[in-house]
């Protein structure tokens, strides 16, 4: 390890030099407080920006030892540095001068819920913070006393006032800790008590703006039900009332723009712990729930979806059932049936982006259409089934067919954002309207030993699969190209993640790319099983982080995404 006064004598040396003699500096330098690591120069000043990290050892930053004892806390307090240093940085951004990127100091932007990051990771030797700095030039000529400016004056400062326990607001601080031990209070509460979720009163649901996924100002808080609602002592705040939603079919009804959806978005969200001041900071779900809708076009590759298709004109086998460009019913059906294997125990439904032919059937359409001649057996006619003999629990929200009454054993009203409990009058009601008798097929859980396969160009041409050409035996090396949260690309191939809504961030989306780009180079034999994989990556995911996936050195810019969106990112992955 060199020091800092080396690193400015090695500035001093290339001063006015063509750009690439910037790599020289990678390596790390010893500062005063802390350890700065240039870990990958770019190219150019119009490049991606260069990877800067810094190492600050407990001793130096001074953060009382609780505030890092466990999993949750060091991910909590990570994520509250990181807010901490992004507010610093962008002080401080674009004030050394230069052409394309020089200058820029980029810091992972955070939004609503707190995330596992590599911008940020706690261990038990100190903190390391990791960020992207554009490495100034005129034209492509270095100028190396703004690089100066940034390593000895801009980032000095802004390390001091973010990773420095004395600097920072120690309240603020411990209100952010307590916080995230009592949203885990209330997770474990929820398996106790036999229930889903959990939203407190006073909550509040709705946001900003489509765009926008901060509190709506002056909005209805939200006040639960007098049958619904439960006690809870937490740790830290003491105790706390709110709706509790049990285990079972629940149903979420109401007129439009009354909130329906509203609630349903707060609960698939609730998988996530939440900042201070969301509103939704004790709005909490089973953290295997998982939010299931109907996606035209889909891809989908020997899922057993019998439990809802079978005799098929064409007579094809549900049981391993492929297609290239699913209908709306059967991308749904291969969702559930998905959800089930990734270890799902709770549905999120939405009668508006499901397929209404996969929900339900009036009586009036199978008097018409025989059953003999459809093959698609109802999510209605399977709901019942999926909780008592798998523990899968289902919260539809409901605005068109009551045929979910029947099953329903909660139901909520959404009134001007208000809930109200009309389980009973409901099931008063559907005695006057009885539903017709329940004709499925006898109950079978699906079967899976779903293989994982590469997905090779049948001409073998490596050309058409990676995107370049090399001689020839070799395997090329893949790249991934992430577009933002809805998807990326690996090698020649697109993998759409649109409509996993729980996904909500595009670092989530980054870390699935270089998941299934190590899949793909390293795990997938041809005889690994799909779940086989999964596993083995969510195992070392929990052990070591995100930093298996690094070549060389961990890169910010990746957070780590739940169990149930790597089988997603898988399920939607292109393959023979």
């Amino acid at each position: 390890m060199q020091s800092a006064n080396q690193l400015q004598d090695m500035l001093r040396s290339i001063n006015r030099k063509s750009y690439p003699a910037y790599k020289s500096l990678k390596g790390a330098y010893q500062f005063k407080k802390y350890v700065l690591s240039i870990d990958h120069v770019q190219g150019d000043p119009f490049a991606s920006p260069s990877h800067v990290s810094v190492k600050i050892s407990h001793r130096e930053a001074g953060f009382p030892a609780e505030y890092y004892k466990d999993k949750l806390t060091r991910i909590t307090l990570a994520d509250y540095l990181t807010r901490q240093f992004e507010q610093q940085v962008n002080r401080y951004t674009f004030r050394a001068k230069g052409s394309g990127k020089s200058g820029l100091i980029s810091v992972t932007r955070c939004g609503q819920e707190v995330l596992e990051r590599t911008a940020c990771e706690i261990t038990n030797q100190g903190i390391t913070a990791r960020f992207f700095v554009g490495f100034p030039a005129n034209g492509r000529t270095i100028n190396a006393g703004e690089l100066e400016k940034i390593f000895f004056e801009f980032l000095p400062a802004c390390v001091e006032k973010a990773f420095v326990y004395r600097n920072l607001s120690g309240k603020d601080l411990e209100n952010t800790i307590f916080l995230a031990e009592d949203q885990a209070y209330i997770r474990e509460e929820l398996k106790k008590r036999s229930l889903v979720a959990f939203v407190n009163d006073g909550a509040i649901l709705p946001r900003e703006s489509g765009i926008s996924s901060k509190p709506m100002k002056g909005s209805v808080t939200f006040s639960s039900p007098e049958s619904l609602r439960v006690t809870m002592a937490l740790p830290h705040k003491g105790k706390i009332t709110g709706m509790g939603i049990p285990k079972g079919i629940t149903l979420i009804v109401g007129g439009g723009y009354h909130g329906k959806s509203t609630l349903l978005n707060a609960l698939e969200l609730g998988v996530y712990n939440h900042i201070q001041g969301d509103g939704r900071e004790y709005v909490i779900t089973d953290s295997t729930a998982q939010k299931l809708r109907s996606e035209d076009g889909r891809f989908v590759k020997d899922v057993d979806i019998s439990l809802f298709i079978n005799d098929l004109p064409n007579k094809k086998d549900t049981t391993c059932f492929s297609t290239e460009d699913a209908s709306g019913s059967t991308s749904q059906a291969a969702g559930i049936v998905e959800g089930i294997e990734a270890g799902s125990k709770v549905f999120l439904l939405d009668e508006d982006t499901s397929a209404t032919n996969f929900m339900v059937r009036d009586a009036f359409m199978q008097h018409v259409i025989s059953r003999e001649k459809e093959p698609i057996t109802p999510f209605l006619e399977r709901a019942r089934d999926l909780y008592e003999k798998e523990g899968i629990s289902t919260i539809l929200v409901a605005g068109s067919s009551g045929a979910f009454f029947h099953i329903a054993d909660t139901v909520i009203q959404m009134d001007n954002y208000i809930p109200v409990d009309i389980t009973e009058k409901v099931r008063e009601l559907c005695r006057n309207y009885p539903l017709n008798e329940n004709m499925a097929a006898g109950f079978k859980a699906p079967q899976s030993h779903r293989i994982m396969s590469k997905n090779m160009p049948l001409n073998g041409s490596k050309k058409a699969y990676y995107g370049h050409s090399k001689a020839q035996d070799k395997p090329e090396r893949l790249k991934v190209k992430v577009h933002g949260r809805d998807g990326f690309s690996i090698g020649k191939q697109e993998v759409d993640l649109r409509y996993v809504e729980q996904l909500i961030d595009s670092e989530q989306t980054g870390a699935l790319g270089a998941l299934l780009k190590y899949a793909v180079e390293k795990l997938i034999d041809g005889k690994r099983t799909l779940p086989e994989i999964v596993e083995l990556l969510c195992s070392k995911l929990e052990k070591e982080g995100l930093s298996f996936l690094s070549e060389g050195y961990t890169s910010c810019g990746y957070a780590v995404p739940r169990r149930q969106e790597v089988y997603a990112c898988f399920n939607r992955y292109r393959r023979p």
